[in-house]
């Protein structure tokens, strides 16, 4: 195929222009979608399933306050920070074994994981998943940009691998769930072999390789200022919401902009760029990379918070709350694969701001929760919403970023993406959870707590649950409806900014509709 033929195939987001239309997708590359989008759903959940295993993890390896919350975030600190390397890379020694040396790290980073003795040999092992994840997500994207070369199955294709990445992540409480009351917490780790199995070995077979012909020297500082860029932001916005500004937070974060600032300014003097910056020229690319960020803040937010509201508010066990995210799972993957057949007949801005509206009436509908079982329904119905929306959105935003850029840089566009919705995950949780626990702490009623005991007492909704529990009768039953109350409120403010959020990023979408590229 043609460079000029590619150019035209990309020129217009639902059909192809020119006289020449693209070779249409084999059985076996569906066969290889299928593989790829296995391998996204694994890593999709092993972002959440985690959450759940906590407290077993706490009583079998006792890890202190700062080892639990690095055995939770460092998975998410070295993908987001490695994203932008591994997608480069890719572009360079193939994407297809990128993929399968991903694989292999994986599921050896798994076992390590599962067999853990402390929590450094656990903390270890989620860095070798967060390395091997790193590889894995950019070659998925990058792979179906190779193999599907016609326009409408490409989108097809990336309905499927949206809905694997929105899906995955709330299907990560469910499967927990049902692993911790059936396994030991290692188990949450062990269920990635037989998928990664499977990728070893069908890879190869359906999955074709592909690189940039012409990828130019590999800029080890530009990777070396990528990574310092992204890790330091990352750590200070989750650091940040957790204990406040610190001076040592604020120094690690004007590090990592720092870093961003000399990593752009090296992009724009290198002929070939770890990052072509010129693609944040196109109104496309620009507008999806912005809206593929805003729509998984809004999810992973939602999702931090109502993981506790289920369990510790309403009182449902783990399995009990995956189930009532279950609707809202099955319309993520329902409402990304429905997208593919909307660009058909609607212009993707369109259809975009359209699906921003929906998930900005979801957050709203979470200013209706309560504190008592009558608001299962409530929940049900706004995160319905919030999982349609996000489901059509990205699908659509990482569909624009990928056609926006030139095949031989699929990987490298397709790291732009992934470090978006990884970012996107980080400032979900970071923003929404400070938002959150900021009014849970400031809307507790302290007046029956002894003063040295409030601290412990307003930590967490967890530690506030438990602190309750050791209070006589009255007392704890009042003081437990006050942590629920707080916790119902903060969930109220931080809905509002979500469906503030969501309203802007539907206006930002609708300007494509006059975008040309």
């Amino acid at each position: 195929m043609s460079t000029q033929t590619t150019k035209d195939a990309r020129n217009d987001f639902g059909m192809a222009k020119g006289t020449t239309s693209p070779p249409r997708a084999t059985t076996r590359d569906w066969a290889g979608l299928a593989v790829l989008a296995l391998a996204l759903l694994l890593l999709a959940v092993d972002a959440t399933v985690l959450d759940l295993a906590v407290p077993a993890i706490s009583a079998d390896l006792t890890p202190t306050t700062p080892q639990l919350l690095w055995i939770i975030d460092v998975y998410s600190f070295v993908l987001a920070g490695l994203l932008v390397v591994m997608g480069n890379l890719g572009d360079r020694i193939g994407r297809r074994r990128l993929l399968l040396l991903g694989g292999v790290g994986f599921a050896v980073a798994s076992v390590i994981a599962a067999l853990s003795v402390s929590p450094e040999m656990l903390i270890a092992a989620r860095v070798l998943q967060g390395v091997a994840g790193a590889t894995l997500m950019p070659a998925t994207l990058g792979l179906i940009r190779s193999m599907f070369l016609d326009p409408r199955q490409r989108t097809v294709a990336i309905a499927v691998w949206s809905a694997m990445a929105g899906g995955g992540a709330a299907a990560g409480p469910l499967l927990g769930g049902w692993l911790l009351e059936h396994y030991w917490w290692g188990s949450v780790f062990l269920v990635n072999l037989p998928v990664m199995l499977a990728l070893l070995v069908l890879g190869p077979v359906l999955i074709p390789e592909s690189r940039d012909p012409n990828p130019g020297r590999f800029d080890l500082p530009s990777a070396a200022l990528s990574m310092l860029a992204l890790v330091p932001v990352v750590y200070t916005v989750k650091e940040t919401a957790a204990h406040g500004l610190s001076p040592t937070m604020a120094g690690i974060g004007a590090i990592g902009v720092l870093a961003g600032v000399l990593f752009v300014r090296r992009q724009r003097r290198l002929e070939h760029p770890m990052i072509d910056l010129k693609l944040f020229a196109l109104p496309r690319f620009r507008i999806a990379v912005l809206t593929s960020l805003l729509s998984v803040f809004a999810l992973a937010g939602e999702l931090f918070f109502a993981s506790q509201y289920l369990q510790l508010v309403l009182g449902h066990s783990p399995l009990e709350a995956g189930l009532l995210l279950l609707p809202g799972l099955a319309a993520n993957v329902v409402a990304a694969l429905a997208s593919a057949w909307l660009v058909r007949y609607l212009r993707p801005g369109l259809v975009l701001s359209g699906a921003l509206l929906v998930a900005a009436v979801g957050s709203a509908l979470f200013l209706l929760l309560g504190s008592d079982a009558t608001s299962n329904v409530t929940f049900i119905v706004a995160f319905l919403f919030t999982g349609a929306g996000v489901g059509v959105s990205l699908t659509i935003s990482s569909d624009l970023v990928v056609s926006s850029a030139p095949a031989e840089r699929a990987g490298a566009a397709a790291a732009v993406s992934e470090t978006a919705y990884e970012t996107g995950i980080a400032l979900g949780v970071a923003v929404l959870g400070s938002v959150v626990m900021a009014v849970f702490r400031n809307g507790l009623d302290l007046s029956g707590i002894p003063a040295d005991q409030a601290g412990v007492a307003s930590e967490s909704l967890g530690g506030a649950t438990e602190f309750a529990r050791g209070l006589p009768e009255a007392v704890g039953t009042e003081f437990l409806t006050s942590v629920h109350e707080a916790f119902v409120s903060g969930i109220h403010f931080a809905a509002i900014g979500t469906s503030t959020v969501m309203l802007i990023a539907a206006v930002v979408a609708f300007r494509l509709r006059t975008a040309r590229q």
